[in-house]
Order: C-alpha cells, then structure tokens, then sequence
C-alpha cells in the first residue's frame, strides 16, 4: 500500500460494482480511503487501518492493523444487532446509526451488497431509496 488509508483494489472494485447501480450515487476519495455518497451523505465508506492510524478508526475497531474497515449507516433491529454481533462488526462511536465491519479475505459479499444498499436507502431521498429492491 503506497499511502495511508489505501484500500485493496479488489476490494474497491467489488464494492464498485454493488454502488454502480444505486441512483445518484458517487464515490470519491476521502480524508482517508474513499467513499460513497448520494448527494451529501456518506453511505459507505472504506479505509484501511496501518500502524494505528487513522487513531479514531483504530480504537473503534479494536485493531492498529493492518485491516480494512467499512464503514455504513444502519437502523432497527438490524443496527440492534450488528451492534452486539461482534466480529467482523464493530460499533464506531461517533454516530449512533453507524456500524463498522473488518473486510478480510473471507468477507461475505452478498451481506455487504445487502449492508450498502440499506444505508444508501437510509439516506437517500424517498423516491431514490423506495426504487432499490
């Protein structure tokens, strides 16, 4: 990894291809790692812990890395649960409603295709968000 916060390209492109679909969606770098939005709201966000830094992600996740964090926004029972799971989740303290997994090797992508298009429809506009299945 050649800068803070770079991300696998094969994770990139995996979530890439859950992101390409949603309406008005748009990625783009971040202060650390990058991330999707739909208009001015984060709904994923993807970085890479090294060394401890970013400090704030690596005293949230419980790891000084290296690992790979996504970030997205939750509600209900799921966020009751995923809250409580624990790995690969874990519960950033900086937003209620949002949850944290590590992305290994063994990361299951369907649940993240399930997890990303939740948030998006969280916070996307009504007419956006009802259109996702």
């Amino acid at each position: 990894m050649s800068e803070r916060g770079d991300v696998p390209a094969t994770v990139l492109a995996a979530l890439r291809s859950i992101t390409r679909g949603l309406p008005e969606s748009y990625e783009e770098e971040a202060w650390v790692g990058t991330r999707w939005r739909i208009r001015a709201r984060t709904f994923a966000h993807v970085l890479t812990i090294e060394d401890g830094w970013p400090p704030a992600y690596a005293r949230a996740s419980g790891s000084a890395g290296a690992a790979c964090v996504l970030t997205f926004e939750s509600a209900g029972p799921e966020l009751e649960a995923l809250t409580w799971s624990g790995q690969p989740f874990f519960k950033p303290p900086w937003r209620p409603t949002v949850v944290g997994m590590f992305v290994g090797d063994d990361v299951d992508w369907d649940e993240v295709a399930e997890l990303v298009t939740e948030s998006y429809r969280l916070l996307a506009p009504k007419h956006l968000g009802a259109a996702q299945p």
